[in-house]
């Protein structure tokens, strides 16, 4: 139920605060109803359900596929704009993360020390908690792990799908993508120097499915390549190569940019767009400004 639960409430574009909110219990409750911590009774199941605009009986592994109960509460949003809050702008804004302390604790260790230089009890320092209490959250440091990986690909998969719908297909759709990527990875320069540096300690299954999520966002990158160049030129074989060089680019990002340094993330975004169009020679074909503010 917690894996379906996380999943209805994302599909709703519902923060963790904001639904816990609507509950009226803490993020960490909400947290452990979600990874599995803790039971749930039945009249809390019928609030999970209605809140999220789908029904018990998927919620509790009934059904398969989701079913919606009718039109969800409406939930006031306080943590900056989502997916579904004015799509062609909420993909360049970057309000801060809204997770739980251990995780943010997480993060931050496996910035600094690296993932198998991390310990529960030093997450449990930084996060100002127990031991007991981190692993009431979360069983391990594999966990954490995971989270913050499904965080990151969570947030380039909606990023990147609004910025491709901003745009039909061609350069400009080229141009926008990338800046999606380079925004993502100079504003959330934590998540993404995990995501580049940590794979490997990843377990094999949980690498697996981490792998399959960020191959879908490269195959956008190369169908929208293809759509491109194919409006002027042939097919060559070399787009492919093209492609991870640029994916490549944007994700090296964490490794030098800093928020303190001369440029700014929509600096090195708008550079990077430019970048891509003129590796594949569509810079020319490119409207003016690709990447201009919508009017």
């Amino acid at each position: 139920m917690g894996t379906r639960t996380r999943q209805a409430r994302i599909a709703a574009g519902l923060s963790l605060r904001a639904a816990a909110k609507s509950l009226a219990v803490s993020p960490a409750t909400l947290s452990a109803i979600e990874h599995g911590k803790t039971g749930v009774s039945i009249p809390r199941v019928q609030e999970l359900a209605a809140l999220l605009g789908t029904t018990v009986s998927w919620l509790i592994g009934e059904h398969d596929a989701p079913a919606t109960s009718g039109p969800r509460p409406e939930v006031r949003h306080d943590t900056g704009p989502g997916p579904d809050s004015d799509p062609r702008r909420a993909w360049r804004e970057f309000p801060p993360l809204d997770i739980d302390p251990v995780l943010a604790a997480a993060i931050d260790s496996f910035v600094e020390t690296g993932y198998h230089g991390a310990t529960m009890r030093s997450i449990a320092r930084r996060a100002g908690m127990s031991v007991p209490g981190v692993y009431h959250h979360y069983h391990d440091k594999q966990q954490l792990l995971l989270r913050a990986l499904d965080l990151t690909m969570d947030e380039l998969h909606w990023r990147v799908r609004a910025a491709r719908h901003e745009v039909g297909p061609g350069p400009a759709r080229v141009a926008r993508v990338v800046e999606a990527l380079a925004l993502f990875h100079t504003h959330r320069r934590k998540l993404a120097f995990i995501g580049a540096s940590e794979m490997r300690s990843l377990t094999a299954e949980n690498r697996l499915r981490i792998t399959a999520s960020r191959d879908k966002l490269q195959y956008l990158l190369d169908e929208d390549i293809d759509a491109a160049v194919r409006e002027g030129n042939p097919i060559t074989g070399r787009e492919r190569i093209a492609g991870r060089a640029i994916a490549t680019m944007c994700t090296s990002l964490p490794q030098w940019f800093r928020l303190d340094g001369p440029a700014t993330p929509e600096q090195i975004a708008t550079d990077y767009a430019d970048f891509a169009l003129c590796l594949l020679g569509l810079q020319d074909r490119s409207s003016p400004d690709p990447i201009s503010d919508p009017p």
